[in-house]
C-alpha cells in the first residue's frame, strides 16, 4: 500500500501525493466514506455522458414501449 505525506498549508491540510498518483487538472471531488475519505479525480456525470456517446443510433429503436396508463389525480389523500 502507497502512504501519502500530510501537512498544513497555511490554515489548510494538505496531502503530497506520490508522483504515480497525480491527477489531471485542478480540482478533485472528495467523499467520505467508513473507511476514510475518497478522492475522485472526476464528475461521475462525466463518465455517464462519456458512455452514452458511445451508443449506436438505433439503441433502443427497436424498444417496445407500453402506451401511458390512465391515472386520476386528486388533492384529497
Amino acid at each position: 500500500m502507497t502512504t501519502a505525506k500530510v501537512f498544513m498549508n497555511g490554515r489548510s491540510q494538505a496531502i503530497r501525493l506520490p508522483k504515480e498518483f497525480r491527477v489531471k487538472g485542478e480540482e478533485v471531488r472528495l467523499q467520505r466514506v467508513p473507511e476514510g475519505i475518497l478522492i475522485l479525480e472526476r464528475d461521475p456525470w462525466e463518465i455517464c455522458r462519456e458512455a452514452c456517446q458511445e451508443l449506436s443510433d438505433d439503441f433502443m429503436k427497436e424498444r417496445v414501449q407500453p402506451p401511458p396508463q390512465k391515472r386520476e389525480w386528486s388533492k384529497e389523500r
